[in-house]
């Protein structure tokens, strides 16, 4: 006999769940390994976009790292793609890179710190376990516990003697600094 109780039906599908596997439909099975936390925004806001939702864990490429991430940054870039408040001369061109009528990538975050949880078959760099720290740039996703990131762009080891929380501020902070350090010393050594 076909069910026709909608209170039913739900019952019916919350009977198919095990502990370790969501059942999105009859056709689409996905188990909680396969799912990670992630901080998603649809549309460009306030920081109220944001929401905390399951999302599918990546899975490295063959020249990717898949990266436990422990710490990340929330940086002005962030908040300005976030809230789209961008200068006139470069709004059309980034908005056309980052997405037109909404974000083309869901995930904000450019700074990250953690551990490598995965290696692809054509990664030679590092190795799972390793601790590393670094800048996904454009490609973002580091407000998630986990991303996927060519093993050859912007990752280094972490240092030992920095917590992962330091680790992820040195991408974007660090190469600031630097720049700001450098550009006083010549202006002395051009005076001296």
């Amino acid at each position: 006999m076909p069910v026709t109780n909608k209170a039913l039906q739900l019952h019916v599908r919350f009977d198919k769940l095990d502990f370790d596997t969501i059942y999105l439909n009859d056709r689409i099975k996905v188990t909680l390994d396969e799912l990670m936390k992630a901080m998603v925004y649809s549309k460009y806001g306030s920081p109220d976009v944001l929401q905390l939702k399951e999302v599918e864990k990546p899975t490295p490429r063959d020249n990717e790292v898949l990266i436990r991430i422990h710490a990340a940054t929330v940086t002005a870039g962030d908040c300005e793609i976030r809230s789209f408040k961008i200068p006139t001369w470069i709004w059309l061109p980034l908005r056309i890179v980052m997405g037109i009528r909404k974000p083309r990538r869901p995930i904000l975050g450019a700074e990250l710190a953690g551990e490598i949880e995965a290696v692809g078959s054509a990664v030679k760099r590092f190795k799972r376990g390793d601790r590393v720290f670094g800048s996904s740039g454009l490609r973002m996703g580091a407000y998630a516990e986990y991303k996927c990131q060519p093993a050859i762009s912007g990752l280094a080891i972490k240092p030992a003697n920095l917590s992962y929380e330091e680790a992820a501020t040195i991408s974007t902070g660090g190469l600031n600094s630097l720049h700001f350090l450098r550009k006083r010393t010549s202006k002395k050594e051009r005076k001296s």
